[in-house]
């Protein structure tokens, strides 16, 4: 089934950018391909939300408050999912997480998003 590793995240200034990576190790892209993928975040007290998500072929959808700020895009070769983050805002702030649209694989470690004012 492979699992989900993220990274990128980190601490930047409000208006700054950041680029996630979401990689499926040990998934075999046969598996990994067909599936449509999503990016989520969740914050202190709130419950997971959708940030993201990118079907095949390559349509992408997004929440209401990032529309316009985030790209999500895939590499199916490499098994990765990526999520562009311009003009970050301080309600951006959370834990980022991947998955698939479904969220039917087990949840990665996550990667940490702080944007300051």
């Amino acid at each position: 089934q492979g699992r989900l590793v993220e990274s990128g995240g980190g601490l930047v200034q409000a208006g700054g950018s950041l680029r996630l990576t979401c990689v499926a190790s040990g998934m075999i892209t046969s598996v990994f391909n067909p599936y449509n993928w999503a990016w989520y975040r969740q914050t202190p007290g709130k419950q997971r939300e959708l940030v993201a998500s990118i079907g095949t072929p390559r349509s992408a959808n997004y929440a209401d408050s990032v529309k316009g700020r985030f790209t999500i895009s895939r590499d199916n070769a490499r098994k990765r999912v990526y999520l562009q983050m311009d003009n970050l805002k301080p309600e951006d702030t959370g834990v980022y997480y991947c998955n698939t649209l479904n969220e039917n694989l087990t949840w990665g470690q996550g990667t940490q998003v702080t944007v300051g004012q």
